[in-house]
């Protein structure tokens, strides 16, 4: 075989290979990941951790009212130690929808509720803590609803009741994964 055509073979599997996980692994941007991290540090109050995605079935996934692919729930460890849990997802606002995360103790109760990343230029008070502390310690067992035992925001009512619409259906999938027990 011609010295060029061995040349020409690496490249093309290259760039096969290149191609092929571009678009099979899904990453989280920068800019999230960096949200993500500063809001681990601060509320686990760690300085080193690593994120262990938790594999979910197709069909599990089907049957949770949350997307659970391969960027939304992790183990967090530190000093190869679990100390909570991370659920990273996305939820609509009025025009444009905006990425929250929500931050688990062992036990799987709410440690932590923060939005990331808002794109609309009205409703952003449901990131402040004054509203988000209203799901820390609730759990699978809680079923917050807006407007009822979650406080209504005026100037973000559609935020709000999405915000807490996605917390009440990842405590709703949290449950069926312990159910399954593929979390503890």
């Amino acid at each position: 075989m011609p010295k060029g055509s061995n040349i020409f073979l690496c490249s093309a599997v290259t760039m096969v290979t290149l191609l092929f996980f571009s678009f099979s692994i899904t990453q989280i941007s920068p800019r999230l990941q960096k949200k993500i991290d500063a809001a681990i540090i601060s509320t686990f109050e760690v300085e080193h951790f690593e994120l262990e995605h938790i594999p979910i079935t197709s069909a599990i996934n089907e049957a949770t009212p949350v997307e659970l692919g391969s960027t939304n729930l992790f183990k967090i460890n530190s000093n190869n130690q679990l100390i909570g849990y991370l659920y990273l997802g996305e939820a609509p606002s009025m025009k444009r929808k905006f990425d929250y995360t929500i931050l688990f103790n062992t036990d799987l109760t709410i440690k932590k509720s923060k939005v990331l990343i808002y794109r609309e230029d009205y409703g952003q008070q449901i990131g402040s803590q004054r509203w988000l502390k209203q799901f820390i310690g609730l759990s699978e067992k809680d079923k917050p609803t807006y407007g009822e035992n979650i406080d209504a925001v005026s100037g973000a009512t559609i935020s709000a009741s999405s915000m807490t619409n996605a917390v009440a259906d990842v405590l709703h999938s949290i449950s069926i994964l312990k159910e399954k027990k593929l979390i503890l």
